[in-house]
């Protein structure tokens, strides 16, 4: 049974660029570069009669233009116990249009509405066991950096294997958008 969600990979520099702001962090476990993506939609655990249909709906989506993607800074989800790093996206219409676009289509394959708001981030890092005040002081030292910007030329059906998190991930599918 995969594991499944659709993504946006991230090109080699911004890997590169990224994964200098890793290390100096209590109870951070990095993610290995290769490994980013800004997660569009997450599907989880589906049967192959399933797997079949999200493919089949993504593969009609009718997204056509290319668009640039901004990451600006550094962030941390969960409050009073953060539980990751992440790198964050300025907002973009056309991002939030794409994702979008898959919600409607991967409800017409049967999956059920996503419950969490759509933040499109990249993440750096699993975190345990540090105070919010380590993260907010790594934040402030580590998160100014010169915004990192890529065109989006495809998003792709990403499967996981069921883990901690991090990856790897695979690329089932892809689909090009248009230039």
């Amino acid at each position: 049974m995969p594991r499944l969600f659709t993504g946006l990979e991230i090109p080699y520099d911004v890997q590169l660029a990224l994964s200098m702001k890793r290390g100096g962090l209590y109870g951070a476990r990095w993610i290995d570069p290769e490994n980013y993506h800004i997660t569009l939609r997450f599907i989880g655990d589906v049967d192959n009669h399933t797997a079949n249909e999200v493919s089949y709906e993504l593969d009609r989506l009718t997204y056509s233009d290319s668009f640039k993607i901004r990451l600006s800074h550094l962030g941390a989800f969960g409050g009073d116990k953060p539980r990751a790093l992440y790198a964050g996206v300025e907002p973009s219409e056309a991002l939030q249009r794409l994702q979008a676009a898959h919600e409607r289509v991967l409800r017409r394959a049967g999956l059920e509405p996503e419950a969490r708001k759509f933040v499109p981030h990249v993440s750096l890092a699993r975190l345990r066991g540090g105070s919010p005040i380590e993260v907010a002081d790594f934040i402030h030292h580590m998160g100014h950096f010169s915004p990192l910007e890529f065109t989006v030329g495809r998003f792709v059906l990403f499967s996981s294997k069921a883990s901690v998190g991090g990856g790897p991930y695979l690329v089932e599918q892809s689909y090009p958008l248009a230039a």
